[in-house]
């Protein structure tokens, strides 16, 4: 029986090239082609990560202003630090005028008579016993109003103290800002 001749083998094709048409690449040129730093060191990588911080910043800020709860610290969520915010922005308190005051005192003891720097400084001491005074009032009646509306057992501590430190606060520089007009008192 005569046998068909064999191919020879073709020294010009290489032996990886076969059945892809490309060779396969080695170990350590695929490590190589995957290797990339973890963090992009572009500058157009640091420019949008910047930007994309800026406006998750806003966000955050903006959502703090509003009083959204998911955007506010610790120390102002839940429900009873928000009765106690609608609370203390509903009403009038003294305390929020010692700031304006303090810059009264400041401008009126540059004037160069004595007399006038010691009845300012005098006045504005009374003005702060009678906010200090005002603070502790205004504690009693939210320690009470909370008790009544979510149960003595179930108050939070230290809502008079919050209370008293946003009354002191000038009403436009509160955050979170406030959400109700003066006089509409929550229930």
């Amino acid at each position: 029986m005569p046998s068909t001749p064999t191919p020879a083998p073709d020294d010009s094709a290489d032996e990886a090239t076969s059945g892809k048409g490309r060779r396969t690449p080695t170990r350590a040129e695929q490590e190589a082609a995957r290797r990339r730093p973890l963090v992009p060191d572009t500058k157009e990588a640091k420019a949008q990560a910047r930007t994309e911080l800026r406006q998750r910043q806003e966000r955050q800020r903006i959502g703090m202003a509003n009083g959204e709860e998911k955007y506010l610290p610790v120390r102002d969520r839940g429900p009873q630090r928000r009765w106690v915010r609608d609370y203390v922005d509903a009403g009038w308190h003294v305390s929020e005028w010692i700031m304006a005051l303090m810059v009264v005192v400041i401008i009126v003891s540059l004037i160069p008579n004595t007399l006038v720097a010691y009845w300012a400084f005098v006045g504005l001491w009374g003005f702060i016993a009678i906010a200090i005074i005002d603070m502790v009032f205004l504690g009693i009646r939210v320690n009470r109003r909370i008790a009544d509306k979510f149960g003595k057992d179930k108050r939070e501590r230290g809502l008079a103290w919050y209370a008293a430190m946003r009354s002191l606060q000038m009403r436009f520089m509160r955050l979170p800002k406030p959400q109700v007009k003066r006089g509409q008192y929550p229930d």
